[in-house]
Order: C-alpha cells, then structure tokens, then sequence
C-alpha cells in the first residue's frame, strides 16, 4: 500500500549566525512514511527537530536536501495540489485577530473551494462539536487561548483532508476538552480515512491515541516503534509502599542496593528493574520490614521519553 506521506534523507542546515561561527543542524537526515488511516507521533524533548520537521511538510520551509512526497507525488513539484489536501492546526498559531471567527473559517474554506452551504454545514458541526459555536461571531481577540485553539482545529478538519498535521493541539486546553479533542480525532480517522501526524509533550495521550510513534532527538529519529513497545523498553519499574514498620530498614537496604528511593512520610517509591521485583518483596520480608499497600507502576511512554530526552 502507498504511503500517504513519505520523507526521504530530509535535512534542514540553518548556516552560521557570524562570519567563523559553524552552522546548525535542524533536521538531520530523516525518513519514515505516514501510512493511510495511521495517526504517527512524533515526539522528541524542544529543539530535536519536530516543529522544523512540520514547517517543511507544510512547504514553510524548504529543505536543504532530501524529498518530501504526499499520495506518491514530489511536494515541490505538486505543491499546490497536495496542500489542498492537507489541514494543519497547532496550539502556537492563530487566525487574524480583526476577524470573527465564521469570517476566518469562511476565508480558509473558500480556499478548498467549499461552497458556502456545505461549509456552514461543517462549520456548524465542528464547533457545537468543541462548544464554541456561540463564539463565531466574535472576533479572535476576544477568545480564550482555549477557544482558539479549538476553533484551530475545528479550521483544520472543515475541509475533510486526507492528511492533517496537529502540533501540541491540546496544550492549552481542560482535560475533559482534550478528551474530546482526543475522541474527534479519531471520529476523523474512522469516517474519512484521515491520516494524521500528531505531536504532543503529553504522553498519556500519544500512547492512547497513536498507533505508532518517532522520536527526535538532536535533529534524527532515535526511534521508530509503537507506544507499548518503547515504554517497554524501559526496564525500570516504580513500587511504592506504605510502611507500616520498618521505614529506617527499608532506607538502609534501598541505599546498600543502590536502589533510587523516595520516602514522603511513610510512603517509599522506589525503582527496581521489573524482573527483580519478586525477589525484592522477599528480601523485604527477610528485614521484616511491614506494609499496608503496595502498588507496582509498569513503565510508561513518559519514563521513555524522560530517557531519551537526557
């Protein structure tokens, strides 16, 4: 099956700000596909390359070398046709602030050649969808930073694109609303195929909602696996317990077992590899150390990304 969208060798080299100074490597030599109906994350701590990455998918930016194609066509040479074709939205960019909202989307629409019937009709949808339909009168400066960002996404999906690209589009937003956003974009991908490039500092919601995920790190992918498996990679299991008897002798073997430990009051988290677990609770009650509760945290997305970001 084709890719929807495909990057090859794609490389962005910013040069030197001074004369003598040596130049910087945004993106270094990235590859990967973005099959149909996926949603793909591409996570990565600040500066490793992802919002460069998205600048040059949506022509933005021009590469310094490599190839960018979209349904099997060159970007560079199809660029309009295929930009017709793909929506964008991002927490950290806006719609002119002297327009109402039903103006800017109106604008957006008419350049996807929507007929005004039938993007009254999306419009209408979309943010009753979001809970912001009684806004669209308003003009963007008098929006919530919530608000907008919800209207950014009702904006990206109005034209029903084949492919979207969504940087951080719950950052600013409650959790019930991300939890909504999180349903839509499925509701998008199940009804219209829609392929989706997501980023997000939020992992709990990449592992829930990505079927596979890229990480970035220093302008490369460092990974290329699904959320299960990259948090599995992580050996490192959290116990916390309750003690009831023994707090000094757990501090005292966690510090001769070289074991990472956290004691507030008489909660002690510690990190123990996952396969020693079993032996560890044994040799707790060799000490006779006592406890109330325990609970063993598997290791997450997040303690990946913590990892790798170092």
């Amino acid at each position: 099956m084709q890719p929807i969208l495909q990057t090859t060798n794609l490389r962005k080299v910013y040069p030197p700000e001074k004369k003598g100074g040596t130049e910087f490597v945004a993106v270094d030599g990235i590859s990967f596909e973005l099959e149909p109906g996926q949603i793909l994350g591409l996570l990565g701590p600040n500066g490793a390359g992802k919002s460069t990455t998205i600048s040059m998918l949506l022509g933005v930016l021009t590469p310094t070398s490599g190839e960018i194609s979209y349904f099997g066509k060159s970007f560079e040479a199809n660029r309009s046709e295929i930009l017709n074709q793909v929506g964008f939205a991002s927490t950290y960019i806006s719609m002119p602030w002297r327009l109402t909202v039903w103006e800017n989307l109106r604008i957006y629409a008419l350049l996807f050649d929507i007929e005004y019937t039938e993007f009254a009709k999306r419009a209408e949808k979309f943010l009753t969808k979001f809970g912001v339909w009684d806004q669209r009168y308003k003009m963007m400066n008098q929006l919530s930073a919530g608000q907008v960002t919800r209207i950014m996404l009702a904006k990206a999906f109005i034209p029903h694109p084949k492919v979207a690209l969504l940087d951080e589009p719950t950052a600013s937003l409650d959790p019930d609303i991300a939890h909504e956003v999180r349903r839509f974009v499925r509701e998008q991908r199940e009804q219209y195929g829609t392929s989706i490039l997501y980023t997000s500092h939020n992992m709990d919601e990449v592992a829930d909602l990505c079927d596979s995920v890229l990480f970035l790190r220093k302008g490369k992918i460092v990974a290329h696996d699904t959320p299960e498996n990259l948090a599995g990679s992580i050996s490192k299991a959290k116990v916390r317990l309750q003690v009831v008897d023994g707090l000094k002798r757990i501090e005292r073997f966690a510090r001769e077992q070289s074991l990472p430990a956290t004691i507030i009051e008489r909660e002690v988290i510690l990190e123990i590899d996952e396969q020693k677990v079993a032996e560890f609770l044994m040799q707790l009650a060799d000490e006779d150390i006592h406890y109330s509760q325990i609970s063993i945290d598997k290791p997450t997305l997040e303690d990946y990304f913590l990892s790798m970001s170092i």
